[in-house]
């Protein structure tokens, strides 16, 4: 049934005869019949707002439903990082660049747009321990989080580990379509232990799968010709390496730790003259 413009405008008569307190009480019993928990809570102050700044009736609606819009959007964001299973907190404004000149604000930054996940492409971070490769990973992945993507944080052994299980309970197919869905998938500590070829095989199978079709980013300790020391299989390995390094952006960290440089710096008393 259809609802005629002038019984609309006849039910928004009926209601001209409100008192200011009836009005208040039908404003919050609708705000929590639409579910609209912002505009319940900010409308008094709106009101007092729109008044002194002598709003029109137009401008008035329009700040309360951006003030929704908005809280709304806040709230999705800080859902979409959650739900990624970040380890802890890491923020790209965080990042001490003069510490690590191997890496180059501006390429990060240019990451930080997220362009390369509406592509598709991986990411490659590779270098030593302490040299930010998980702090970029994870700031990255929560820029992406703050941009609508769907992200999802693993480190490879857990994922490695989970695919095994799921495989041994027939629920692989469901794992990997799950895996493959997100629009960004960040692997942390590839590199960092020995895996057997059925393990290496299943991780082919989540790369196959989002391939050219949804980014991935990975943070590795070993460059590209040690990594025969975690994938055994040289063939494997070369599939392997060739799916994450096709179109991908590879940033190298170097070798000098600046996690302990900070701390040993931290931790040194000077000497003062006699």
């Amino acid at each position: 049934m259809t609802i005629s413009t002038s019984h609309r405008q006849g039910g928004l008569r009926r209601r001209h005869s409100l008192t200011e307190q009836a009005a208040q009480a039908a404003i919050d019993q609708a705000c929590r019949r639409l579910r609209l928990p912002t505009i319940r809570a900010v409308v008094d102050d709106a009101v007092a707002a729109a008044t002194k700044e002598q709003l029109t009736y137009q401008g008035f609606l329009a700040e309360l439903l951006l003030a929704e819009v908005d809280d709304r959007d806040r709230s999705s964001t800080l859902r979409r990082i959650k739900s990624a299973g970040f380890p802890r907190e890491k923020w790209l404004v965080d990042f001490d660049f003069t510490a690590n000149p191997n890496i180059n604000p501006a390429t990060i930054n240019e990451l930080a747009t997220g362009d390369w996940i509406r592509r598709g492409d991986p990411l490659c971070l590779i270098g030593d321990s302490g040299t930010g490769k998980s702090h970029l990973l994870i700031a990255l992945g929560t820029a992406a989080a703050e941009q609508g993507y769907r992200v999802r944080y693993t480190l490879a052994t857990r994922l490695v580990n989970e695919l095994v299980e799921a495989a041994d309970e027939k629920q692989l197919t469901k794992t990997i379509n799950r895996y493959g869905r997100v629009d960004l998938l960040v692997i942390d500590e590839l590199g960092y232990v020995e895996l057997d070829r059925r393990g290496a095989e299943l991780l082919f199978q989540v790369l196959t799968e989002r391939e050219e079709k949804n980014a991935i980013a990975i943070a590795s300790n070993q460059s590209f010709s040690a990594w025969t020391d975690t994938f055994t299989d040289p063939r494997l390995c070369a599939a392997i390496v060739d799916r994450l390094t096709y179109n991908a952006t590879i940033i190298e960290t170097g070798t000098n730790s600046y996690r302990l440089a900070h701390t040993r710096a931290r931790h040194h008393t000077p000497t003062t003259g006699a």
